[in-house]
């Protein structure tokens, strides 16, 4: 799959949720306003949908279920990537879930990524 995003751009959340699921591994932070989750070298991301199909991120080690976070994006606007204001040096990007109205949205949601999506050897793509 490829997507052509320029940082401080946006994008919809079906085709982000879609790149994000082929980059589970590159996640480092995700997590509300309220609760976050940060990768550690034991852990790992696993993101599916429920039976009503809500995204569904869960953190795990081993088999062990460590937190989850399930999303209602019914009211998602969009999705949009900047890079980290803390995490730039490491190429860090921030990809946040937008809701609310068009005239006043915010953050629902958010993932913090090791990389942001990149031009690759010319061809639309994704940087690992």
């Amino acid at each position: 799959m490829s997507l052509s995003v320029e940082s401080g751009t946006t994008l919809p959340f079906d085709r982000f949720w879609r790149w994000l699921k082929q980059h589970a591994n590159c996640i480092v932070r995700a997590g509300t306003a309220d609760a976050w989750l940060h990768d550690q070298e034991a852990f790992h991301w696993h993101l599916e949908e429920d039976e009503a199909r809500n995204p569904v991120v869960q953190l795990v080690w081993g088999k062990l279920l460590v937190a989850e976070v399930v999303l209602d994006v019914r009211d998602a606007l969009y999705v949009q990537a900047i890079p980290d204001p803390e995490g730039a040096e490491q190429g860090q990007f921030l990809f946040e879930v937008m809701g609310g109205t068009s005239g006043e949205p915010y953050a629902v949601y958010h993932f913090l990524m090791a990389h942001g999506l990149e031009e690759e050897r010319g061809k639309p793509g994704l940087k690992h």
